[in-house]
Order: structure tokens, then C-alpha cells, then sequence
């Protein structure tokens, strides 16, 4: 299946009704329009994908100006690449109806930053003992060392650290509605990242049963 995609802006989440009252959560993406920048081939590239441009930006650098007027396009803020095997041009537009009701796709966004985070918050440990005899510690990790051997802290143990601000994959999201002329897609479910942050939506690479779509 080949594969395509647009890049957006995440407004926020609503909800909407279907014909028999039931409520359906929604969550509203400013998607496109996005210029095809540049096409990358097999001959050419030793890869098939595509590079998408969205949102306008005055004043580009230099080298990426010339790159912009190569493909006669107006400079963007943000580039893309899509790997499909489908068919594109470079100054292509792309926009909502790429997708149309019913199809499943695929969200890439940045989540939330949550900056340094405790085990609690960031792991979920259930924390010290609130009563017998515990110290001013009740949300410290507890014991991480293995005592004498091997004398170290294994690779990948939970501890506190950076939360979020991570690239997610949300799969399998059902376009709801694809308006073309607003510019508007409406996906049913959560999409990572916050208000305004940039998403990519693309065809889900897994059918909703997990087997390959």
C-alpha cells in the first residue's frame, strides 16, 4: 500500500455526534497546505521518499533559499521525509483530503516536556512508607545497587530523569472528517505533543488487528 502523509499543526481536542447521539472524541488538526520540496528516488537517491514543506517562513537561510527555489516553492519552516513509493512532483500542494473518513493513520508528535521528573511521577513507584519509623523521604526510589556483585547500577534501571519532550508514534487513528477547504483534519482518539506543536499524520504501517497493513 503506498504510503502518504501531510504535516500539521495540533489545535486541540473536541467532541463531535454521530447520526444516532453518540459522542466521539476528536482531536482537531490544522493540517497542510504542504509543498512537495524535493523527490527522492531510487536511481537518484538509492531511497524512495518525499520531502514535505509547512508553514510559511520570511526569511530563510542562504543554502536552504536555494533549495526552496530549486524545487519553486515559497521557503517553509519545516521539512520533512516521508518514505512511499508513490508518485509526487516537486511544488506539489498537498492537503486535508489527502485522507478521507474512515482511514486509519498514524501520528508523530513530540510529547509534552515534563523537565526533571522524580520516580514517582516518572515511573510510577509507589514511594517509602508514610508511618513506622520513615524518615522526611517518602517519594525517594528506594535501593538501586545489586549490594557487592557485581558492585554497580545495571544499564536502564529507573531512576529520576528528563520526562517527556520525546518523538511518539500514536497508531491506528480513524479520520473522523477531512475538510479540504478549512484545512481541517478531525482524528478519533488522543494525538501526543501540545496545542500548536507540529504533527506528521501519515498511513498506518498496521492494521487495526496488528497484522501488517
Amino acid at each position: 500500500m503506498a504510503t502518504k502523509g501531510i504535516l500539521g499543526e495540533k489545535i486541540g481536542m473536541t467532541q463531535i455526534f454521530t447520526d444516532d447521539g453518540r459522542a466521539v472524541p476528536v482531536t482537531v488538526i490544522k493540517a497542510g497546505p504542504c509543498r512537495v520540496v524535493q523527490v527522492k528516488t531510487l536511481e537518484s537517491d538509492g531511497y524512495a521518499a518525499v520531502q514535505l514543506g509547512f508553514d510559511e517562513r520570511p526569511s530563510p537561510t542562504k543554502p536552504m533559499g536555494g533549495h526552496f527555489a530549486k524545487a519553486g516553492v515559497d521557503p517553509v519552516r519545516h521539512l520533512v521525509e516521508l518514505r512511499t513509493d508513490e508518485t509526487f512532483e516537486a511544488g506539489q500542494e498537498i492537503r486535508a483530503d489527502v485522507f478521507s473518513p474512515g482511514e486509519r493513520t498514524d501520528v508523530i508528535g513530540v510529547s509534552k516536556g515534563k523537565g526533571f521528573a522524580g520516580t514517582m511521577k516518572r515511573h510510577g513507584f509507589s514511594g517509602l512508607g508514610a508511618s513506622h519509623g520513615t524518615e522526611k523521604k517518602h517519594r525517594s526510589p528506594g535501593a538501586i545497587g545489586a549490594c557487592a556483585t557485581p558492585s554497580r547500577v545495571y544499564r536502564g534501571m529507573k531512576m529520576s530523569g528528563q520526562m517527556g519532550h520525546e518523538r511518539v508514534t500514536v497508531l491506528n487513528l480513524e479520520v473522523v472528517e477531512a475538510d479540504a477547504e478549512r484545512g481541517l483534519l478531525l482524528l478519533k482518539g488522543a494525538v501526543p505533543g501540545p496545542n500548536g506543536g507540529l504533527v506528521m499524520v501519515r498511513s498506518t504501517v498496521k492494521s487495526p488487528e496488528g497484522s501488517p497493513a
